[in-house]
């Protein structure tokens, strides 16, 4: 794919969708990092459910720790993995408190050393909470790049190369959510949606499907 049809293809999704904003419902840097602690292999929606409950009850790092990991299994219970991410969220906030004055740090290693923290999640929290230009590839966006043949790779951190070297500047922090939207409602896994895929003509999937 040429430098020329990636940008119109990036055109076109924010023409679509102009200030593309993650589905986690959060509204601060910590509620956003616990959420995104919670995605892992579960949805958005799952993760919205059990928030709008746990949230009016622990938003900060001192009001998580009060809860204590029996108490925030209690609100996460309905989320796969949930002991594990209980566990992983209050050490987690035990490392805010005594290391960061109880905020979410702006700076990646930082962010990684953080209990069930890596790369992906540190990528969604600097890119969505503080604005920075980075791309976090899960499975929506891997399917997608490879797919349309954007930015090929073998695993995701190819890809999430690729994309940082291919994706111009003016499109960088937006890139993330629009491909992940993409690839969730339109460029699915078994059946992508290409007969209302705004970008068909311009994606190089040899197997498109035929309209619904």
């Amino acid at each position: 794919m040429n430098k020329q049809k990636r940008i119109e293809i990036l055109e076109r999704l924010r023409a679509s969708n102009p200030k593309p904003e993650t589905e986690l419902i959060w509204s601060s840097p910590f509620e956003l990092l616990i959420s995104v602690l919670l995605s892992a292999q579960a949805t958005d929606v799952s993760v919205n459910k059990a928030t709008a409950k746990l949230y009016p009850v622990a938003n900060t790092p001192e009001a998580m720790l009060e809860l204590g990991v029996e108490g925030v299994k209690h609100y996460i219970k309905t989320i796969g993995l949930f002991n594990s991410k209980a566990g992983n969220i209050i050490k987690t906030c035990q490392i805010l408190v005594k290391n960061h004055n109880s905020q979410v740090p702006e700076n990646r290693d930082a962010l990684e050393a953080l209990p069930g923290v890596g790369r992906k999640t540190a990528n969604v929290v600097l890119n969505t909470a503080f604005g920075w230009p980075t791309i976090a590839v899960d499975t929506h966006i891997f399917r997608v790049s490879n797919r349309t043949k954007f930015a090929t790779g073998k695993n995701v951190d190819e890809v999430e190369q690729k994309l940082l070297k291919t994706v111009p500047k003016a499109f960088k922090v937006d890139v993330h959510h629009w491909l992940i939207l993409h690839g969730r409602y339109t460029c699915v896994a078994r059946k992508p949606r290409c007969g209302s895929c705004i970008i068909e003509d311009l994606c190089e999937y040899k197997d498109k499907t035929d309209p619904e």
